[in-house]
């Protein structure tokens, strides 16, 4: 399916949308990554972030209800990618220290693209002149942010245990 946008509006709801179906998916994803690893602060770190998440979907609501927009029609193909290679990490690994180096290598992935798609839609969302939007996708980007850095400092204990 083509997308078509006329206008900077479009772009921005259709990202929207996009992060919408990509919050949804992470609901899912998170609660099995965190039954799959045998490291406690990396368990803890992703049952957070689940926490997280839930609000950052909360979150996208009140911007979709100021914009009168749904947040439906659109499934996020770069999360869907992104959480089905982190099921193959699940499913084609033993449990242990190399297979929680690859979920947070993959857990990692996952937050660059939030911290881009988040970036740009509040960017999108201050020339658009929606001040209240700014605020609360910056409130996620910032979050999303000290995850990504939570899960480099996590790494730096795991990865020599799995060299």
């Amino acid at each position: 399916m083509t997308m078509r946008y006329h206008t900077l509006n479009d772009l921005y709801v259709s990202l929207l949308r996009d992060l919408y179906s990509a919050e949804q998916q992470l609901l899912i994803a998170l609660p099995v990554m965190a039954q799959s690893v045998v490291t406690p602060k990396l368990k803890e770190g992703f049952e957070l972030h689940l926490t997280q998440t839930q609000e950052h979907v909360k979150r996208l609501e009140k911007i979709f209800s100021g914009l009168g927009e749904s947040p439906l029609g659109k499934v996020s193909g770069a999360m869907l990618g992104l959480v089905r290679e982190g099921n193959e990490i699940i499913t084609g690994n033993e449990p242990g220290v190399v297979r929680d180096a690859a979920l947070i290598m993959a857990a990692q992935r996952v937050e660059h693209l939030e911290i881009a798609s988040y970036g740009t839609a509040a960017t999108y969302a201050g020339l658009l002149g929606e001040e209240k939007a700014v605020k609360l996708l910056e409130t996620t980007l910032k979050e999303e942010e000290e995850t990504d850095q939570q899960l480099t400092v996590v790494a730096s204990a795991i990865n020599p245990k799995a060299v």
